[in-house]
């Protein structure tokens, strides 16, 4: 072997010892790396389960919030429809304490002796009063139940009795014996009434002489 061929060899060796040697410097590093790498991935992994647990929870406290808005706003709306009711009905009692009073005076007028001119501002006064007390009641939401003439309804009035009459229609209310009356909307007492029934159909009269 020559010189020449001898150096070749013995740089081609020290080559291959430095690289060597650098593979094994570097195996320590390339370790490191990797355990960071796989650390990292871990510490990403836990994050995200912490992500998505934070999430759940989140929507969780969304559902709830939205659930107890809703039945706050139910409870709102319950309250506000009772004392709007607390409103309009709170005089019901009360109205019904007054309605006798207007049906004694109505009584009153229908029996008063009106060709008496000694009781003409008696009678005047009574109906001047009758009048007064039902504008109040009025005012407040009461209102009279009138039905003569009408069709009978059973959720308004109370049928007393049944008379036959050929010139009104069957059903049809003839007499209202004490009115009804209403309080906002809502019946507070069903008008006492007279209603007419058909009259028997006529039986032909037979000629006998014929």
């Amino acid at each position: 072997m020559s010189s020449e061929e001898q150096k070749v060899q013995a740089e081609k060796q020290v080559e291959e010892q430095l690289v060597t040697e650098a593979e094994v410097e570097a195996q320590p590093v390339v370790e490191e790396v990797t355990v960071e790498v796989d650390e990292s991935v871990a510490r990403i992994a836990a994050l995200e389960a912490e992500l998505e647990k934070a999430s759940t929870a989140a929507a969780e406290f969304k559902d709830a919030a939205l659930r107890a808005k809703a039945d706050a706003d139910n409870i709102r709306r319950r309250a506000a429809i009772d004392v709007d009711k607390a409103k309009k009905f709170a005089l019901e009692k009360f109205a019904n304490e007054l309605l006798p009073v207007i049906d004694n005076m109505e009584r009153g007028l229908q029996h008063a002796d009106k060709t008496n001119e000694a009781l003409v501002p008696l009678i005047e006064g009574i109906e001047l009063t009758a009048k007064s007390l039902e504008s109040a009641l009025e005012k407040f939401g009461v209102k009279a139940v009138n039905p003569e003439g009408e069709a009978f309804n059973p959720e308004l009035h109370q049928a007393m009795s049944m008379i036959e009459s050929a010139d009104v229609a069957p059903n049809t209310v003839i007499t209202v014996m004490q009115k009804g009356y209403e309080l906002n909307g809502r019946l507070i007492r069903p008008a006492m009434v007279m209603i007419s029934k058909a009259a028997p159909a006529a039986t032909p009269t037979i000629d006998t002489q014929a």
